[in-house]
């Protein structure tokens, strides 16, 4: 079981925070900052480049997470960021990825609330330091997805708003 959440967590995180460089850093191919604020704007986000730092730091806390450090801390903050993107661009779309639908950022969600009840397992620096115990566990879990699920609601709630659309010439 060890080798598995270590092998899961590295996978997981390492992917989730390439994406997160990509936002905060415009590494491995990505836009950066402000490419990422653009985009955050024409999906109605506002303030846009706050936003797309707080997603960008969300998703890079996968080192975190591929660390087995602060466990339920890191995948809080990439479910906050997997439920929004659900939430905001893939919901409309249906389930499957192909037609840009849920199931991938439903999947790396479920994987970052699992590793929370669970712990980060032997191979950690929360075990490490003997905080896993403390800091895992079912409840943990659930606090972590309804932590997530909150925040997205607040979020977008509060920071998205409509696209206004150009009035065609009569």
């Amino acid at each position: 079981m060890a080798y598995g959440l270590l092998l899961l967590r590295v996978v997981a995180g390492g992917t989730i925070f390439a994406h997160g460089a990509q936002k905060l850093f415009g590494w491995f191919g990505g836009h950066g900052v402000r490419g990422t604020a653009g985009f955050f704007e024409n999906l109605g986000y506002r303030p846009a480049v706050l936003l797309a730092v707080l997603a960008g730091l969300g998703e890079a806390s996968g080192v975190l997470f591929a660390f087995g450090f602060l466990t339920p801390l890191a995948a809080v903050g990439i479910a906050i960021v997997m439920f929004n993107a659900i939430a905001v661009v893939h919901w409309s779309k249906g389930f499957f990825n192909g037609n840009g639908g849920i199931e991938f950022p439903l999947l790396v969600a479920t994987v970052a609330v699992a590793v929370a009840a669970t712990g980060p397992g032997r191979f950690s620096i929360d075990r490490a330091i003997g905080w896993d115990d403390n800091i895992s566990g079912l409840w943990w879990g659930v606090g972590v997805a309804l932590a997530a699920a909150a925040v997205t609601l607040v979020t977008v709630a509060s920071t998205r708003r409509a696209r206004v659309q150009a009035a065609a010439p009569a």
